[in-house]
């Protein structure tokens, strides 16, 4: 392990340092600790503490000349001094006095071009095996020669003081891309790790090599053609994705360069709510020895994990390495993708089940990043909600979302790629008049675009929407295609069209002052002739 002035002052205060554990050595250290046990499987099922899930108003980035000019500031990215970053950086060095630590070296990025060196320090054994399972693992012949670009000091046991040192509250993470230091304190979520690095790699592979950063999952075919899948919760991402006849690249983090598309990340980061082996076979089967179950309970008086107890969370989760999945691509890249897929769950039954879109409409989807959530699904609501994440990703994403757009306008552009904007949602009426598009249908309408029986049918115009749905596709029924077609009630499509085209440009308004204006003219138009 090289050196390097920040660990090696905190190696030099704790009272044992553990260096790169193997994972039979971090399960041991984990339960002889206390801070997991067994299951069934011979996953470590271990508690986050207080924190179940991301603290977005407590997340921050250190303002200098580096990033005063460059980062899209507002209520997700938050400035913090610099001379505030340093205080508090040396408070949380010397919280480390004493105590046991377990550092790793690992990389971000499959794509050596672009490869980043992270080197972790934790607290907990629990939060090493994370770093382990979710990064890329070096080789054993490698691992004494890494030298870090970045460093993650991990505390959960560290409690900021807000008036003192600037935070919110007691639990922040901050990065600092100056000086190439990440801290997080007073939280045990791991996802704040995960998702640290990812926000670095949103800035710097843009910024410094034109690289496109993207929060999608990318499968590949027999044929050497890369696809890519966008979609918030709830869109089936994760489900269309794990394709038996496609290898996957990734389910969550990918860049776009030169070369094609790469995955951030040595392992996935899963859902476990309400989980079986009917409903995520992949990912029950992936949940094995060394694997890292988050905030589950336990049937009485045993040793299985009850995946639909949601008592301490609904945000319960599992990490493991990628290699836990049978049918991935090795290594983890593919070529220039031929297709995008933009998932949507429209629970207010409007958009076509596909549809193709321009450069600039791919813009406007991808900055919009829309999906709905259905009635009940929280309390107070009694009709169908719009949801709209920029890129996707809007929590992670440094740069404003036009700048990420453009990029992806330039490289469909560059490497013909069709990009299609799929509804998994509701057809023949909103939530609760209509239903939900069966699985075998958008399967179908997938493959028929990743096949290619899609690029000489007929195509017709969305009359707000703009966008092209084509007449017909193999093993669809025609009348599922356009959506108003399904509607008993065509003067009630046409109300709810304009209705979601109004939400759509309201959510623009934010994002007009630095996008193209073929993206603008993207924009839905709010009228529909009958």
């Amino acid at each position: 392990m090289k050196s390097h002035p920040i660990t090696d002052r905190v190696f030099d205060l704790a009272s044992k340092t553990n260096k790169n554990l193997s994972l039979d050595e971090l399960l041991d250290s984990a339960v002889a600790r206390n801070e997991g046990r067994i299951t069934s499987t011979g996953a470590l099922a271990g508690d986050t503490g207080k924190f179940t899930g991301r603290s977005p108003k407590d997340k921050f980035t250190v303002e200098d000349a580096k990033t005063i000019d460059e980062v899209w500031w507002g209520n997700i990215n938050q400035p913090f001094a610099p001379e505030k970053f340093d205080a508090l950086l040396e408070r949380v060095i010397n919280h480390y006095e004493g105590r046991e630590i377990f550092v790793r070296d690992a990389y971000a990025c499959a794509d050596p071009e672009y490869q980043l060196k992270v080197r972790v320090v934790n607290e907990t054994a629990y939060q090493n095996l994370f770093v382990h399972h979710m990064f890329i693992r070096p080789e054993a012949n490698e691992i004494d020669t890494i030298d870090p670009d970045w460093i993650i000091l991990a505390a959960p046991s560290f409690m900021a003081v807000p008036d003192r040192d600037g935070t919110r509250q007691e639990n922040f993470s901050i990065i600092n891309f100056t000086k190439k230091i990440y801290i997080i304190g007073g939280s045990g979520y791991t996802g704040e790790i995960k998702k640290g690095i990812f926000t670095v790699l949103n800035f710097t592979l843009p910024v410094e090599h034109d690289v496109l950063s993207m929060h999608c999952s990318a499968n590949i075919g027999s044929n050497g053609d890369s696809a890519v899948f966008f979609g918030l919760s709830g869109t089936g991402k994760t489900t269309l994705s794990a394709d038996p006849d496609r290898k996957l690249i990734g389910d969550d983090e990918h860049g776009w360069s030169k070369n094609g598309i790469f995955n951030f990340e040595g392992g996935c980061y899963a859902k476990t709510i309400n989980l079986s082996e009917e409903n995520e076979p992949t990912i029950w089967k992936a949940i094995t020895k060394g694997a890292l179950v988050e905030n589950v309970r336990f049937f009485p008086e045993s040793d299985v994990v009850n995946y639909d107890d949601v008592s301490v969370t609904q945000n319960t989760r599992c990490a493991y390495p990628i290699s836990n999945i049978d049918n991935i691509a090795v290594p983890s890249v593919g070529p220039q993708p031929k297709n995008i897929f933009f998932l949507t769950a429209d629970a207010f039954g409007v958009l076509p089940p596909i549809s193709k879109l321009t450069p600039g409409q791919a813009g406007y989807h991808f900055i919009s990043g829309y999906t709905a959530k259905v009635a009940g699904t929280e309390e107070g609501v009694t009709e169908p909600q719009a949801t709209f994440s920029a890129c996707f990703g809007a929590a992670f994403i440094p740069l404003h979302p036009g700048r990420y757009a453009n990029m992806l306008g330039e490289k469909m552009t560059e490497n013909n790629v069709n990009i299609w904007l799929v509804n998994t949602g509701w057809s023949g009426g909103a939530y609760g008049t209509g239903s939900r598009m069966k699985l075998k249908y958008t399967r179908a309408m997938l493959n028929a675009a990743l096949d290619g029986k899609l690029d000489n049918v007929n195509f017709e115009t969305h009359p707000v929407f703009g966008v092209a749905m084509p007449t017909e596709c193999p093993d669809v029924p025609t009348e599922l295609l356009n959506p108003r077609n399904t509607w008993a009630d065509k003067t009630a499509y046409d109300e709810k069209a304009n209705h979601l085209a109004g939400l759509f440009n309201k959510n623009f308004e934010a994002f007009a002052g630095g996008v193209s204006q073929e993206i603008l003219d993207a924009a839905p138009k709010a009228s529909i002739s009958s």
